[in-house]
């Protein structure tokens, strides 16, 4: 596995069209791995949950002036293209961006371990608004049923996000852990309608994410070794799932 960091230069037309776009920007990462088959996903962005060969990113806006972009891959990418169209080509090449193994730091997770996190996601339920109906996929949308979605993940995934000491008893969903939601975004993106007489017409396909920082401890290495490669949650071809991990002081 690695782990790849490319830094978008937001004064270029082509970054911004990157930065505009989930689809544009999937399309974009894909195109550095020639191997890899693209990922498949649904008309609702549903996709499969598969580990081995699949390619997660995410896009971190630190500043106006500081946009990164993460890769998670199974093999080495090639991005010269994303540096012709949105990067810095009149530098230096080794600055244009930087690839490390990961498969070293996966492997020395272990049981106890405490990190500082980012995860960016695509916090949904299922529910059945009346009897003997099916169960409809629904976003969170709001920061405590987002915190309360992630906190429902973390047996799955090996890992407990750590609480604080003192909390506000009127909020405890978010105030009683070392967590914060951000960059709560309602994107989504443009598909054929499939309805009967809507031909040539499109429909919107909302997609809503929320970015998670916070401090957790390692409770399964090998579940959280699986999230880190696999992605968590929904939506990874639209910059949903990557979880980085950051040593804390």
């Amino acid at each position: 596995m690695y782990l790849t960091r490319f830094r978008l230069n937001t004064h270029r037309a082509g970054a911004r069209k990157l930065l505009s776009s989930p689809q544009t920007m999937h399309a974009a990462v894909l195109g550095g791995f020639p191997e890899l088959l693209p990922t498949t996903s649904g008309p609702s962005g549903s996709e499969d949950d598969r580990g081995e060969g699949r390619v997660l990113w995410r896009v971190d806006r630190n500043a106006k002036a500081e946009v990164l972009l993460y890769i998670v891959s199974p093999s080495r990418p090639e991005l010269t293209h994303m540096v012709e169209q949105a990067g810095w080509p009149r530098s230096e090449p080794e600055t244009w961006w930087r690839t490390h193994d990961y498969t070293g730091f996966l492997s020395g997770l272990e049981k106890g371990q405490v990190w500082g996190f980012r995860l960016t996601a695509n916090p949904v339920h299922s529910i059945r608004r009346k009897d003997g109906e099916n169960t409809r996929r629904t976003a969170h949308v709001t920061p405590r049923h987002q915190a309360g979605w992630l906190l429902k993940q973390q047996e799955r995934w090996g890992f407990e996000v750590l609480r604080k000491e003192e909390v506000d008893p009127a909020r405890p969903e978010i105030d009683g852990y070392e967590l914060l939601v951000h960059e709560r975004n309602r994107s989504g993106f443009d598909k054929p309608d499939p309805r009967p007489g809507r031909k040539g017409a499109r429909m919107r396909v909302p997609v809503v994410t929320a970015t998670f920082d916070g401090r957790l401890t390692v409770t399964d290495p090998e579940a959280l070794r699986r999230g880190l490669g696999a992605g968590i949650g929904r939506a990874k071809a639209y910059g949903c799932g990557l979880m980085t991990l950051a040593p804390v002081d």
